[in-house]
């Protein structure tokens, strides 16, 4: 009976170690379709706002940031939502559906400011309620020994939408002459489908096979998950999530290297919304291989060496006009920047919270990130229209520079075994009405 039973753990850690569970292939599939539909809008953009709208780069930068940051609450809201109750899809599924009807509101909005930042701020608020739930049902369905690998599977699988959505967006501005409300139409519809994959086949957290439904009592209160960056939490939380707030104030916008790139080579306008598919071909031929790389070495090796291509790619931009040299060049490292950063992050992140909080402590992450990404775009806008671009440029090099020197030292180093030490599950204590844990 023991060797049975023996035999039969060894087979299924065998598989686990072979292959992605269901769960996570269900999960990409959702964001490929979806990403598809949310670049088909990202692609257009920043020539909708700057060419067509005639925004300034302090106003483009204002939306920008909007765009990437304003779902700072919205993301601590969703993961607790997620944790409180275990109904990590169905918040999830709320957060696609309103990206998915923010499409419309760009429609309504026509040339309107007003009415473009709240579709852009809707758009946004459903990727912050969508993304911790999201990333917690893949943490929560593979090992921790596999988390870079799960990552990578989906993220890899997100950005092959990445990559046809730019080139449905050309397509469709190529044959109708320049009209973006057609754009906006299909990115609804497309974003639609993803909707009802994920109804259809994604499964609920009580479905995972490793993990325990939650239990019928009253979950956490909201700033139980704040206390994660208190002494209370763990302390490797607290350096992972420092060194990544660092390095997101010294990250600028993709939208601000596309246009940089446009005007420095000043290629035709048209061919614009094909850029960022350089970037993303790069990130889906290495998304997987980062995350593999980062479950045996330690993941905190890809997360820098990343941002250090981000560097060099800031560097290239900065230092010279050869057209191929720098289109190829800023593409390439653009694309490793995201492949060794992205899931990477969200995988040495995972193994220190615990499962009652891991959306919580997702969302409290990408929660720094976006305002931190939030303050830099705004930043490097009103740098580019008070100084330059290109000194704006090296402000950027010296500010990135520095941050990645600090996330070095303040990043926990790697075990022996080449990951960052795990740790231990502990159960959750019934909380007060003040919201403090019940003395034990």
């Amino acid at each position: 009976m023991y060797l049975a039973t023996t035999d039969a753990a060894a087979t299924a850690k065998k598989v686990t170690r072979g292959r992605v569970g269901g769960p996570v292939l269900a999960l990409g599939a959702v964001s490929l379709v979806t990403d598809i539909s949310s670049e088909m809008v990202t692609a257009v953009l920043p020539l909708y706002f700057v060419l067509q709208l005639g925004l300034s780069p302090l106003q483009f930068g204002f939306l920008d940031g909007l765009y990437n940051g304003v779902t700072a609450l919205v993301r601590l809201l969703g993961g607790h939502a997620a944790d409180r109750g275990g109904r990590h899809k169905l918040v999830a599924g709320a957060g696609y559906a309103l990206s998915t009807l923010s499409r419309l509101g760009l429609l309504l909005a026509g040339g309107g400011t007003v009415g473009i930042g709240a579709s852009l701020a809707a758009d946004r608020i459903g990727k912050g309620v969508r993304t911790a739930p999201r990333d917690a049902l893949i943490s929560l369905s593979a090992p921790p020994d596999a988390l870079g690998r799960a990552f990578g599977v989906h993220r890899a699988m997100d950005t092959t939408g990445a990559l046809l959505g730019p080139l449905a967006a050309f397509a469709l501005l190529w044959a109708t002459a320049d009209a973006y409300d057609a754009v906006f139409v299909v990115s609804f519809c497309v974003g639609l489908v993803g909707v009802l994959l994920l109804v259809a086949f994604v499964p609920g957290r009580a479905a995972l096979p490793a993990v325990r439904p939650p239990a019928p009592v009253a979950g956490p209160r909201l700033r139980a998950g704040a206390r994660l960056l208190t002494p209370l939490g763990d302390p490797a939380f607290r350096r992972i999530f420092a060194a990544a707030a660092l390095l997101g104030a010294a990250t600028i916008g993709d939208s601000f290297l596309y246009l940089l790139l446009q005007r420095r080579l000043d290629f035709a306008v048209g061919w614009f919304p094909l850029l960022p598919l350089g970037a993303a071909a790069v990130y889906l031929l290495l998304a997987v291989p980062a995350g593999r790389l980062g479950d045996r070495i330690g993941r905190r090796i890809p997360f820098l060496g990343g941002h250090l291509a981000l560097l060099g790619g800031y560097v290239l931009l900065a230092s010279t006009d050869a057209g191929r040299l720098l289109l190829v060049g800023v593409l390439l490292l653009l694309g490793v920047f995201y492949a060794a950063t992205d899931g990477v992050l969200m995988a040495l992140a995972g193994p220190v919270l615990p499962a009652a909080r891991r959306a919580s402590g997702m969302a409290l992450l990408q929660t720094g990130q976006a305002l931190c990404r939030l303050l830099a775009a705004a930043g490097f806008g009103a740098a580019w229209t008070l100084w330059g671009a290109r000194p704006a440029l090296i402000i950027a090099v010296a500010a990135l520079a520095v941050a990645l020197a600090a996330a070095t030292a303040l990043l926990p180093g790697p075990s022996r075994s080449g990951r960052a030490p795990e740790r231990p599950e502990q159960p959750e204590q019934p909380e007060q009405p003040d919201g403090r844990p019940s003395p034990s």
